[in-house]
Formats: C-alpha cells, structure tokens, sequence
C-alpha cells in the first residue's frame, strides 16, 4: 500500500476516534446533568446537534464509498447490510431523543446511542477498513467522495442516511433547501425562511420525517435575520392582559412546537396567550406565517437574553400579523 494509501487509512481511523469522543462527551454531559438534577435539555440539544450535523452525514456517506466497496469483495455483503441497519437505528434513536420527556428517558437513550456507535465503529476499524486495505481498494478516492458527500449533507440540512435508494421527495426537499442557503447567503434571509416555512407546512402532516428537516434547517437559517431590531408592540411583561403563560423552556425542544401549535388551536377568537422561551422563537413565526397567515397576532413582550415572551393570538376576523419576527 502507498503513503497515499496509509495516511487515508489513518485518517478514516482518526476521524472515527473524534466522532466516537464526541459522542462520549456528550452523552457524559447529560449524565452529568441528569444526575445533578440539572437542566438537561441544552445537553440533549447538544448531543442531537453533533449527531444530526456530523454523525450522521457521515453515516449516510459510508454507504455509497466504502460499504459499497466492501460489498465488492463478497463475503462481507450481511456484514454490510447489519452495519447499515444500524445507521438507520441510529437515527431513529437520533429522532426518538429529540421527543424524550424528561432526563432518565434522554440520558438512556443517549447512553444507547453512545454505546451502538462505538461498536459500530469499532467494527468498521477491525472488520471493513482492513478488508479494504487487503484487496487493495483506493482509500484516498473513497475518504475524497466521503468528503463531498458529507459536506453536501451539511449544506443542504440531511440529518438522516439517505443511501441510494432515497425518495424523490427527499431529494427535492435537498435542493430546495439548498437553494434556500443560497437565498439567504445573499441578504434574503427573511425571504429564503418563509420559502422554508412554506415547505414545513406542506411536509408537516404527510412527511413529519422530511418536516423535522425542514424545522432544523429554519432555525439556521433564522439566524441570517437575527440583526432585524425586534419592535415591541405591546406592554413588556406577562399577563398583562391577563393573558395564559406558556413556559416552554423545560421542555424537550421536539416537543414545544407542537405543544404551541396546540395550545394556539385551543385559543377562542380574540384571545391570546404568552409563550416564554430560552431563545428567539423566530422560526416558529415563519411557520404560524405559513399556517396560518392572517389569522394570529405576534407581540414581542421581551427580547432575551435570558427569556423571550411573545403574545400569541387568535384574530378576531382575517387580518395580517401585527408585530415583527426580528
């Protein structure tokens, strides 16, 4: 094998031994706070966070290079299928943390999470790299097109394995979002978060899989329009209409939309509530503007940095929304 050849090897392995330390280190913090009686949900935000952002594109760029190439030499083909199973676990668990109730149900299925990929890993260093490294395969053109493959995966916001047999829908929400990125990297932020919002609203009931995409990438892009000045158009503070509070902030965040999105929907005509949050609930305006455009009002009441306080109402009649998503 060449030098080429050799330090490709190593470097797969060292790119293996940092996602594993990743994990680690996050699934550690959550312990952590699970056992300290903590906040834990910043640690599950974290561990989703590197999971769905690197993990997992790099999970979804192994099946294509060297799993298919390890499938080539014939023996390894159930090794292969096994190991690309549990890349679909690992992003169902991915998903199912997300929507974890409370501490001890996320801090066991991260330890899951943790311990599945460390096996996992350990497999592909022990079984498939050196297979590959005997019959001689081209490691450096396999770690080059998993580069590509991974950051394209970032761009365009996958966060689950796709391989080569991924739905048309799938790969159309790819280059939308892609396109969105695009629109937003050239000072059309606001512009590029309602096309996405957009998306979100036609995806949420038939696809809550691509749906979940789609919130994760809203909330990247919600940061392109964060310099917009918030106006407050009504008295900062709570309850000052003696409206209901709905302090989401101890909540798992898979879960807070949709209890919004619940609580808005039991609202009567006319009335309103106060929605508390741990950061700017930005992406969450676009989607109520994609949902519900002209039926609801949004009134900023405080603007961070510790809480945010948004006034959520049900108009009377058909109206636009008052307020500013900034």
């Amino acid at each position: 094998m060449t030098i080429i050849e050799t330090e490709a090897f190593e470097a797969m392995l060292a790119h293996h031994r940092s996602l594993t330390e990743g994990v680690a280190e996050r699934v550690g913090a959550l312990s952590k706070a699970v056992a300290e009686e903590d906040r834990y949900e910043p640690a599950v935000a974290e561990l989703i966070a590197f999971l769905a952002e690197e993990v997992l594109p790099h999970a979804s760029a192994e099946e294509p290079t060297i799993y298919q190439a390890a499938t080539e030499t014939g023996d390894l083909a159930e090794t292969v299928q096994e190991m690309s199973s549990e890349h679909r676990r690992l992003a169902a668990l991915t998903e199912a943390l997300a929507n974890a109730s409370n501490g001890p149900s996320a801090l066991e299925l991260a330890s899951t999470v943790g311990s599945l990929f460390a096996a996992h890993v350990d497999r592909e260093n022990e079984v498939i790299l050196p297979r590959l490294q005997a019959q001689g395969a081209d490691l450096a053109a396999l770690l080059g097109r998993m580069h590509e493959l991974i950051e394209g995966a970032k761009q365009t916001g996958a966060d689950s394995p796709a391989g080569p047999a991924a739905d048309t829908e799938g790969g159309l929400l790819a280059l939308l979002l892609e396109a969105a990125g695009t629109l937003a990297a050239g000072g059309e932020g606001d512009r590029a978060c309602r096309t996405v919002a957009s998306a979100w609203a036609v995806l949420r009931s038939p696809r809550p899989d691509l749906a979940v995409r789609v919130t994760a990438a809203l909330h990247k892009l919600a940061r392109s329009v964060t310099a917009v000045p918030v106006s407050f158009t009504g008295a900062r503070g709570d309850g000052a209409k003696g409206d209901g509070v709905l302090d989401v902030r101890d909540m798992a965040p898979a879960q807070r939309h949709e209890v919004i999105f619940a609580t808005y929907s039991a609202l009567a005509p006319g009335t309103s509530f106060v929605l508390v949050n741990d950061h700017d609930p930005k992406p969450l305006y676009y989607q109520f503007e994609a949902e519900h455009a002209g039926q609801f009002s949004w009134d900023y009441l405080e603007a961070g940095p510790r809480a945010w306080r948004v006034r959520i109402g049900r108009a009377e009649a058909s109206q636009g929304t008052r307020g500013q998503a900034g």
